[in-house]
Formats: C-alpha cells, structure tokens, sequence
C-alpha cells in the first residue's frame, strides 16, 4: 500500500502520443531513482553512459543539421514553385496586354 501512496495518478492522455510521452516519462524517472538509489542494472547504467558519451552528442548534433537541411530544401523547392507560379502569371497577363491572349480567349 505505501507504494500506492507514492504512485503518480496521471490523467489519461489524449492521443497516442501523448500515452507514448506519459510512459517515457515515467520510464525515465524510475530511472532516476533506480540510479541515485544504487539498484540501476547494467542496461540502465550504460544507456545514460551512451547518452552523455562525445559520440552520441555529435551523433545528435548531426541529425539536428540533416533536419535543419531537409526543411531548408523543402523552403527552396516551395519557393522555386511559387517563383514559377509568378512567371506563369506574368507571361499571361503580359499574352493578355499586348493582344495575344491565351488558349482560353477562343
């Protein structure tokens, strides 16, 4: 019953995610205690070694600037089409001012 009285009642989550979240949070907590208790296992103990560890920072480092560089491409490509769309858009008014027209004038 102590640990009942110990035990965090959470609300229920909304989504799918946040059940995820929920659950690694409590996951990383007991953790924590495990760890400042002296019970952690091996697995626990070399997880947050891995996590602190030089490698694993520039690992993370590294997939921060992929990201960064894929949004930066989807910016170029969406802008590429809308300096397309604005071409377009001038051509035709530029058919339409000077008497040529487009197709759909016939």
């Amino acid at each position: 019953m102590a640990n009942e009285a110990n035990t965090k009642k959470l609300r229920p989550a909304i989504s799918p995610e946040a059940r995820e979240n929920q659950l690694v949070s409590l996951a990383v907590d007991l953790a924590e205690k495990q760890l400042s208790e002296g019970t952690a296992s091996s697995q626990v103990i070399t997880h947050y070694l891995k996590l602190g560890s030089t490698k694993e920072k520039i690992e993370k480092e590294i997939l921060e600037k992929q990201k960064e560089l894929i949004e930066a491409k989807t910016q170029s490509l969406q802008s590429a089409q809308k300096i397309e769309e604005l071409y377009i858009n001038a051509l035709d008014a530029m058919r339409n001012y000077s008497g040529q027209g487009g197709s759909d004038d016939y």
